[in-house]
């Protein structure tokens, strides 16, 4: 759980100061997203070699070697002089969060089958704790007038000897043999109707999640007047909130079942969308930034779950099918909000994309509980459906 929290907390870092790096680069909405785009192209061209490699290698040895890797990519983007060092620096931070993030989930998901125990959506709860505490700082360090450069350099540098620490602690996997070896070895696949509806569910979390990262900040400051110091708030709203649900998720999980609880937390998640749509001021829309969070919080982890439990491939191979649609829509869903927004405004924009795609994660719930999509220590999977 360790891993989830320091690899977050150095991303979440980075986040806040995103508005002050379009400022100082002079870049219009547009161009910030097409920049943004650098980090879903970097994990478009890492996926289709990580599921096979992490099947191979194993999820403590994928986070060994990634983790120091992410955090040099990840104190890059910050100290960008102009708008292609930008684009550059953010497409290695994709590469880089392939590799540590799917190694995280693997070895997340073998400790359930292993232990018989939902602990995934505990281990997310930390990454979003993570994220908090790393906007926090962010935050934090922009009110002390630190420039981002020196402020997510800071916080890499503090975090990388954990880098190092934490994977040395956690269980040894068994790389891929035999058939699961060869089920992983064409990378990224066509998935089954099943798997593409779990798919969906996590894109629709991880969409919110994305959005809220990237344009919280920027939304408080362009349309409230919010400075420095409190632009940072809106998604810290979001994580605390996010991780409080993540947190009491593996105990609901067992109680409501995976489908009834996707479908309750994704309708709180439209409410807080519609509330930072449509809000008249700063409070309210730290209201729905937080509503969005708590309503999002059991997408991702109750999918890998479910992803990993199903037939056809190793389990490397699905949640690295599942990691990869679901991060695409983290890291592409924030420059489609930027273009939607340079034309319709950003409310609009927020509006338009993170509303169609919770309906849509309600509407496919249903998938979670089917069978081969079973969750470890979960009897009640169909629960609600």
């Amino acid at each position: 759980m360790s891993s989830f929290f320091f690899q977050a907390l150095a991303f979440g870092a980075w986040l806040p100061r995103i508005p002050e790096v379009q400022a100082r680069l002079g870049l219009e909405p547009s161009e910030l997203a097409f920049a943004l785009l650098g980090m879903p192209v970097g994990l478009l061209l890492a996926m289709p070699f990580a599921g096979p490699i992490v099947a191979r290698i194993g999820g403590r040895a994928a986070i060994r070697w990634s983790f120091p890797l992410f955090l040099v990519a990840m104190s890059i983007p910050a100290a960008s002089t102009h708008f292609v060092m930008l684009l550059a620096a953010l497409l290695a931070c994709g590469i880089a969060m392939a590799m540590v993030e799917l190694g995280m989930n693997i070895v997340a998901d073998e400790i359930e089958k292993h232990d018989h125990v939902a602990i995934m959506s505990r281990c997310h709860g930390f990454w979003s704790l993570g994220m908090m505490a790393g906007s926090l700082i962010g935050s934090g360090l922009a009110a002390l007038g630190l420039a981002p450069e020196w402020s997510v350099l800071l916080v890499a540098l503090a975090v990388s000897p954990l880098s190092l620490i934490v994977p040395a602690a956690l269980p040894r996997t068994t790389p891929a043999t035999g058939h699961e070896q060869e089920a992983a070895s064409p990378g990224l696949f066509v998935p089954g109707l099943l798997l593409l509806s779990i798919c969906i569910v996590a894109l629709a979390s991880n969409l919110a999640e994305g959005a809220t990262a990237d344009w919280s900040a920027v939304y408080l400051t362009d349309v409230f007047g919010a400075t420095g110091g409190t632009a940072g708030l809106g998604y810290s709203a979001y994580a605390l909130t996010m991780a409080a649900g993540r947190f009491a998720g593996d105990w609901l999980r067992v109680q409501w079942g995976p489908v009834a609880l996707v479908r309750f937390c994704y309708g709180v998640a439209a409410l807080g969308v519609a509330l930072v749509t449509f809000s008249p001021n700063y409070g309210t829309s730290i209201l729905g930034f937080a509503l969005i969070g708590v309503g999002g919080s059991v997408g991702v982890p109750l999918a890998v779950s479910a992803a990993a439990s199903v037939g056809g491939r190793s389990a490397a191979s699905n949640v690295a099918m599942v990691t990869f649609i679901s991060l695409i829509a983290f890291l592409g869903g924030p420059p489609v909000i930027g273009f939607l927004a340079q034309h319709f405004g950003l409310r609009v924009a927020l509006g338009i994309t993170m509303l169609p795609a919770f309906v849509a994660g309600l509407l496919l719930a249903r998938s979670l509980g089917a069978q081969g999509a079973q969750t470890p220590g979960v009897d009640r999977s169909a629960a609600g459906g």
